[in-house]
């Protein structure tokens, strides 16, 4: 075997916890490298080009760009022509319930850049990309971010990321690694810690670029092997249909030319590519060939899927398939029910559309199961957590499913003969004033303090192991206690032993005994008795929930009631009613809200919440039978 490196290449996943800076780094390096125009107009976050990942500011999936650097570093390097050195970057998502993504992005890259707040500094999406970056034995290099914050900590921070190395059990290689301190809303960079949160002037992210090329190394690959391509990722284009992801380890691709398809159940067929793309930059350019350490994109597979390896047809030899940690969240998704169902045009509500749907996101996304359960109409979706399984949803609704979706759950396992559940890792940041109301919700969701710090800035850091079923419902709580200044992050940390009984909502629900609309009469003496989430004149139906009652239990109430029209006079006649303003849910509110009994009808136009058994007097009879056993 020849090992030979391709010095022209690097190939580098840039993860953090969320709202650390990844892609707005990115941004930098793309536009520093020259990829745009001078007079090109490019979006902020031009990787996150999703609509939810806009709008909810957070990279949901692992997107790769390349930049061409053509800098001193470059220059100093053997074997380097003039076109530079292509850096292929992989923009991963930092939340939790988005790690299937990194994981994915980490099979294609040979080295990390790891950012971290200079404020905040790492947090537990930190620890879960660091851990997965010491197993595959990468190299990582720490780049301290946003250092012009006024309240960075850029010592107290690094030696922070050196007690999680030393709690992953990194090796002594691995914790020698190279410190970048960067402004990546500013394009700048510097090896030397800035002296009062500024970096020098003359700086721009030549020092980031130049430790990249010197820690990084270039894709190794044996000369003498057959072609092998790993699958890491799928996309899709009007013109060429699906489109694999490929990282080259061995050979060559070349447009036209036919490969082993290597498929997950140990079959091969032999297929032939009809384009070859590579990244420039945000763009997918055509090639005539690729080698080892590209990362390009091909077409002409229609069923390709993630983990699968091409190679070549006269010696096929598959590479591992990707593995991912197993989904701890489950909420059952299935057609409508409700009375309403159908009544939006051009909406699907069939369970062959569903499940259509449902099997297509299961060819890009490695994190997710679906599993059949005993009503045909109906599957249990498990995934990482519940904003995981929320942005399938409302991905689904802006496609025009009608759905109806259970209350998330937790997904159990049995080890040695004991009911165990996940756990989560939970971080908060909050002000002093509010630890105790923090402590009390926490003790209710059968939350365990492990550690708490202050830094001496009047807030206060608490590090609890919850189940992960006691965080359902818990930022709407959360956010309310500490009057919206809080700042909760979790990540699935293992499993442990069930603990037993947790009641997160103790008030009932207000629930519509009829059909109709609802009126502003019979709202106005309803409000009185709890909180309301629909406005005058909303279609209703019996079994629909239409506010939060102020007591434990449950309450019928007739919404659509109508004032008596008489030709008395009376003296309050022209007393206005005063609505109070309806509490507006979200999609992912609405499922946190719900109970055991409850479910989420979800439309293209509206979110509404219900009874799962709508008639009144059938959840009266199965609440006595259920109070009787």
């Amino acid at each position: 075997m020849t090992q030979t490196s391709r010095a022209d290449r690097r190939n580098v996943a840039i993860v953090a916890h969320v709202d650390h800076g990844k892609t707005t780094l990115v941004d930098a390096m793309l536009h520093q490298s020259g990829v745009f125009g001078e007079h090109s107009k490019v979006d902020e976050r031009a990787m996150d080009s999703g609509d939810l990942e806009r709008e909810k500011g957070i990279t949901i999936l692992a997107k790769n760009t390349a930049v061409h650097y053509r800098g001193p570093a470059a220059q100093d390097l053997e074997g380097v022509g003039e076109d530079g050195v292509v850096i292929n970057i992989i923009d991963t998502p930092g939340h939790a319930d988005f790690g299937g993504e990194v994981e994915r992005g980490l099979s294609m890259v040979d080295g990390v850049v790891l950012l971290v707040d200079a404020s905040e500094g790492p947090l537990p999406q930190t620890r879960f990309v660091l851990r997965k970056a010491l197993e595959a034995k990468m190299p990582v290099i720490l780049v301290i971010n946003k250092v012009d914050r006024p309240d960075a900590r850029c010592a107290a921070v690094i030696d922070e990321v050196y007690e999680l190395f030393m709690d992953l059990g990194a090796e002594e290689e691995q914790i020698d690694f190279p410190i970048v301190y960067a402004s990546g809303k500013a394009g700048r960079a510097s090896l030397e810690a800035p002296g009062d949160g500024v970096l020098p002037e003359n700086e721009d992210l030549e020092p980031l670029f130049r430790t990249i090329l010197e820690t990084v190394p270039a894709p190794v690959y044996d000369d003498e092997a057959p072609l092998q391509a790993h699958v890491t990722n799928l996309d899709s284009s009007n013109f060429l249909g699906r489109l694999a992801l490929l990282r080259i380890k061995n050979g060559t691709l070349r447009k036209g030319q036919t490969v082993a398809w290597m498929k997950r159940d140990g079959s091969v067929s032999n297929v032939r590519l009809s384009e070859l793309l590579v990244t420039e930059g945000l763009e997918r350019q055509p090639a005539e060939s690729a080698g080892p350490g590209d990362i390009v994109a091909v077409a002409g597979i229609a069923e390709v899927m993630i983990g699968e390896t091409l190679a070549d047809p006269e010696n096929p030899v598959a590479l591992p398939l990707i593995h991912v940690d197993e989904p701890a969240i489950s909420m059952t998704i299935g057609t409508n029910t409700s009375p309403l169902a159908g009544k939006v045009k051009g909406s699907k509500v069939t369970a062959r559309l569903v499940k259509d749907r449902l099997d297509s996101e299961l060819i890009g996304n490695v994190s997710l199961r679906i599993l059949p359960t005993d009503r045909p109409d109906a599957w249990e979706v498990q995934g990482r957590g519940e904003l995981a399984l929320a942005i399938l949803v409302e991905q689904m609704r802006r496609e025009g499913y009608e759905l109806t979706v259970g209350k998330p759950q937790v997904v159990t396992k049995e080890i040695d003969g004991k009911v165990h559940e996940p756990v989560e890792a939970l971080t908060i940041d909050a002000p002093e004033e509010f630890l105790g109301a923090i402590t009390q919700v926490m003790a209710n969701r059968k939350g365990r303090m492990e550690e708490m710090s202050n830094h001496g800035t009047g807030w206060v850091r608490m590090e609890f192991r919850v189940p992960s079923r006691g965080l359902i419902g818990f930022r709407t709580e959360f956010l309310t206690e500490t009057r919206g200044t809080g700042i909760a992050h979790h990540i699935f940390d293992g499993y442990e032993p069930w603990f037993g009984e947790i009641r997160t909502r103790i008030a009932g629900s207000l629930v519509a005994d009829r059909a109709g609309n609802a009126t502003s009469y019979a709202m106005f003496n309803l409000q009185e008795r709890g909180t309301l989430f629909i406005h005058p004149t909303t279609e209703v139906y019996e079994g629909m929930i239409v506010g939060e009652n102020s007591r434990a239990d449950d309450m019928d109430v007739n919404i659509t009631k109508e004032k008596k029209l008489t030709n008395v006079r009376s003296a309050g006649a022209e007393v206005l009613e005063r609505l109070a303003p309806p509490r507006a849910m979200s999609l992912e509110q609405s499922l946190e809200f719900c109970r055991e009994d409850e479910c989420v009808e979800v439309t293209p136009e509206a979110v509404r919440i219900r009874k799962v058994v709508l008639d009144q007097v059938a959840r009266g009879r199965e609440a006595r039978r259920a109070k009787n056993a």
